[in-house]
């Protein structure tokens, strides 16, 4: 019986070779064709395809409305208590607001003209008119910039930012400039500095664009340039135009209330993550990375500013903590999606120690009244980021840079690529002198024909009530 058995399978085993090397010859031959998909299978696959297309689509939209959403965060709530809690208590809510009108201003004035200017195709310097009250901006995604999100998520989401850079500049100017002032020059400083800015280093044709073939491709992210130096140094210029506020430095003027300034920064903290990796426009690898980066240099930075105030005055305030988190998050803003995790370390450590000597040293030598230090954490924060980000950008983070082979090029100095640090002065010295200029014109035309700051009383008496008839603390209720 085991021997019929053996035989049975032995057989079995010849036939079904044979069998197998008679289809692969009339396949050889083409006497038989190889089975291929029908139709209907046909149709499968690709309406799975479209599917998974769809899905990406939506994945990366919805990763894009919550960024925009934590971008407009930033703002208000977070900047509104980080810089109201750093004022005088007579000044919190004229402060506050002037971050919340630039929230209702900007917003307006982005969908009437502002993203045609930034994003639009021009010239090397501003783009064109095309999309001027969002005229053919819709739900069709915009291949040029965001392939995979509507052009409308994209327009939405570039608007916070639009929102929250001149928001930024009145830390300079607090307790100081009325309030139409401030509203009519932060209108102009948009048009003429921020949209210039942002075209040229985001936008088709700019100048600066690192990823659409700019003359000089500047590597910045997320704003370290268009955001963060353009209105720190316009913030400086604001400063010395306007002057000192009244007692300065002769009367101490803390705080009114540290609290409400732990809150906002915890707030803008969490918001950058929007900020940042949002700037990835899409929920990929490389949001992950620019999450990461900036977490770990917000915290590195918090430390470092923290360490270099024990040093020098013996202790670490809560104040100086979430000034150098703030610092961490200014300065890998242009890094964020470029470098390694442990270059955001490096990135946070340096900019906490050197903000907080460009607040506490640098700016008492020379003597300027920059309120609530929007140059000294703004502008040499988004500097040294920026300038750093040349250094340490990696190619394995993101492949910018390829060759007409479609071959990775080295990103940084720290590759091979030295020259892209002279990409990034370029970058930072366009950023100084259109802020500076553009600032000083604007300050001179609006001081001119409306004046710039308020009257000594009114000073006194502080801006919520000689600017808006109230008061932010009702004491005797």
């Amino acid at each position: 019986m085991r021997h019929f058995t053996a035989k049975l399978l032995l057989g079995l085993l010849v036939c079904s070779l044979a069998s197998f090397c008679a289809l692969a010859q009339n396949a050889v031959l083409g006497n038989s064709p190889i089975p291929t998909a029908t139709s209907g299978e046909s149709d499968r696959v690709a309406k799975l395809e479209a599917q998974v297309a769809d899905a990406k689509s939506s994945a990366d939209n919805s990763w894009m409305l919550v960024s925009s959403a934590f971008v407009l965060m930033m703002t208000g709530p977070g900047l509104a208590l980080f810089y109201g809690g750093l004022v005088r208590k007579k000044n919190v809510l004229s402060t506050m607001m002037q971050s919340f009108t630039m929230m209702a201003i900007i917003s307006v004035l982005w969908v009437l003209v502002s993203y045609s200017l930034c994003f639009d195709s021009g010239n090397s310097f501003i783009g064109g008119l095309h999309h001027v009250f969002l005229r053919g901006v819709g739900l069709a995604p915009n291949l040029a910039y965001a392939p995979t999100i509507p052009e409308q998520t994209f327009m939405i989401y570039q608007l916070m930012f639009a929102v929250i850079t001149p928001a930024l500049i009145t830390g300079a100017f607090a307790e100081r400039m009325k309030f139409s002032a401030m509203a009519v020059f932060l209108i102009l400083w948009s048009l003429l500095v921020y949209d210039p800015m942002a075209h040229m280093v985001w936008g088709k044709g700019g100048l600066l664009n690192a990823s659409l073939g700019g003359r000089f491709p500047t590597l910045d992210f997320a704003g370290g340039t268009v955001v963060h130096v353009t209105s720190g140094v316009s913030a400086l210029v604001c400063a010395l135009y306007l002057g000192k506020r009244l007692g300065y430095p002769r009367e101490p003027m803390p705080p009114h209330s540290v609290v409400l300034s732990f809150i906002g920064a915890c707030m803008l903290w969490v918001g950058w993550f929007g900020f940042n990796a949002g700037s990835a426009l899409g929920a990929g690898g490389l949001a992950t990375s620019a999450f990461v980066n900036t977490h770990l240099a917000a915290a590195t930075a918090a430390l470092g500013w923290g360490a270099a105030e024990f040093v020098r005055n013996g202790k670490a305030s809560a104040l100086g903590a979430i000034s150098g988190a703030v610092a961490g998050l200014v300065a890998i803003t242009p890094a964020a999606g470029f470098v390694q995790p442990m270059s955001s370390l490096a990135i946070g450590l340096g900019a906490g120690i050197f903000c907080f000597l460009m607040v506490t040293v640098v700016k008492k030598i020379f003597g300027y009244d920059d309120s609530l230090d929007a140059f000294g954490v703004h502008g040499a924060g988004g500097t040294l980021g920026a300038v750093l980000t040349g250094l340490l950008a990696s190619s394995a983070i993101n492949p910018i840079f390829k060759d007409a082979n479609g071959a990775v090029l080295p990103s940084g100095a720290i590759e091979g690529n030295f020259h892209q640090i002279l990409n990034q002065f370029v970058g930072v010295g366009i950023a100084w002198i259109i802020s500076i200029v553009g600032t000083l014109v604007l300050l001179k035309l609006v001081d001119v024909v409306i004046g710039l700051r308020v009257t000594p009383e009114d000073e006194t008496e502080g801006l919520d009530v000689t600017q808006h008839g109230e008061e932010g603390y009702d004491w005797a209720s």
